[in-house]
């Protein structure tokens, strides 16, 4: 791989087992058209015990997002076909993905860049170059709050699915607990 000063390679501590344990079921999805870009970020993340899938442009990204939402995005601004701008933008109108975390690495530096970033909807930006521990920092928070909302999401629609009778039998109040 040869050396692409948009994305540093500082060596990093790496975060513990313990620390990352819960993010055992998320999926990130990192989109850019760089290869080495794509390469590095994927061995920065691969301590964590997430799924990494990756896409090239906007376009291939949202079939990606539309096939199966992952949790996190981490994505890249200036692209062919579909910038971050724009599939951000889609992401965060259409109510089945909206709630997807999207961290934008860019290496663009105005502060016009930056508002544009926040009226598509992004949750976080990075700048390149990439410093390791503040990816993994922000991955590992972000995806921590958007599995913590999605267990929400599951208990409070398990609990309107079960009547105020219902919480009193055994049964009930056993499925309760365990979902």
């Amino acid at each position: 791989m040869t050396s692409n000063p948009a994305i540093t390679k500082d060596a990093q501590p790496s975060l513990s087992d313990s620390d990352t344990s819960d993010l055992v079921d998320a999926t990130i999805l990192l989109v850019d058209d760089n290869v080495q870009n794509l390469e590095l970020m994927q061995a920065y993340l691969e301590s964590l015990p997430c799924r990494l899938l990756t896409a090239r442009d906007g376009n291939e990204a949202f079939g990606l997002i539309t096939d199966d939402p992952p949790d996190l995005i981490l994505l890249d601004v200036m692209m062919p076909r579909m910038s971050g701008f724009e599939l951000c933008q889609k992401i965060k109108l259409s109510p089945g993905t909206r709630d997807i975390v999207v961290i934008m690495v860019t290496a663009l530096h105005e502060v016009g860049d930056f508002e544009r970033a926040v009226e598509c909807g992004t949750d976080d930006f990075l700048t390149k170059p990439v410093n390791k521990l503040e990816l993994l920092t922000r991955v590992r928070s972000l995806l921590r709050v958007r599995l913590l909302k999605k267990r929400l999401d599951q208990v409070m629609s398990l609990k309107q699915r079960v009547t105020p009778d219902d919480r009193d039998r055994p049964s009930a109040r056993q499925k309760l607990e365990e979902d």
